[in-house]
Formats: C-alpha cells, structure tokens, sequence
C-alpha cells in the first residue's frame, strides 16, 4: 500500500503519487483555508480600500481561489505554488531574518506574518523539484524533420 506512493503516475506527468496527494492536500488548504479568510474579508470589507491593502487582499483571493484548480489538476498549478514558495521566502529572508538576527522579530509586527510564512516549509516538500527542474529550467527538445 505505502510503496505505491513513490511510484511515478503517468497520469501526473510523471510526478511520484506522494508529491501528488501533498500537492493536492495543499491546494485544498489553501482554497478553503486562505479562501474563507480571503473572500470573508472582501464580501464583508465596508468602506473605500486602501489601494495597497486592496492589492494584497485581491492577490490572495485570486491565488486561493486558483489553488481550486490545483486541486483537480495538481502538476498543471505548479506556478501558483512556486510563486508562494518564492515571495515568502523571499519575505523571510528580507523581513524577517534581520529582525530575528537582531533580536526583534518577537512583539514585532512582523512576527505574525513570520509564524504565518514559516508553513511555506510544507509547500517546499510536497513540490516536485526534479519536474519543475525538468519542466521549467530546461529547453525542450527539438525534434528532428
């Protein structure tokens, strides 16, 4: 039962089936999760927005809401995930790890934002990185006429 995990799904493009139910256990936290928070804050947000904080708001809404997509077709919503795992370790390695080296992240704005980021580790692991290597770092093969 546990050995059929490692095994590539051809229906998946090749990516192991751990990879595949990871990613989809992902997608669905993500969708219901960061969805109901998301479109709880938009349909419920009284008064005009503040033109950044709009943009912040609707960004994750509109990832949340594609992360449903990941959910039927995992390897195809691999940018979403990609672009999480890169803006927050991103975030982490700007924002947070100099307050954290100087002794301030604790009580700081930023630390909820830290606690919230640091769950990036989970998109890290369940990524396919020999796919998305393959599949966005390489030049596909021409064929020969």
């Amino acid at each position: 039962m546990i050995a059929h995990l490692w095994h590539r799904d051809a229906r998946h493009e090749g990516v192991r089936r751990i990879n595949i139910y990871l990613l989809r256990l992902l997608y669905a936290l993500m969708f219901f999760v960061l969805g109901h928070s998301t479109w709880n804050e938009i349909l419920t947000h009284q008064g005009a927005w503040a033109p950044e904080e709009a943009v912040a708001w609707t960004v994750w809404t509109a990832f949340a809401t594609l992360a449903g997509l990941g959910i039927l077709r995992p390897v195809k919503m691999l940018p979403i995930l990609l672009l999480e795992v890169f803006y927050k370790v991103l975030w982490l390695a700007i924002v947070a790890y100099p307050l954290w080296t100087n002794g301030t992240l604790a009580g700081s704005p930023a630390e909820g934002t830290t606690n919230a980021f640091l769950w990036v580790v989970l998109a890290i692991v369940a990524v396919p990185w020999g796919h998305v290597a393959k599949a966005y770092l390489t030049w596909p093969k021409v064929q020969a006429a």
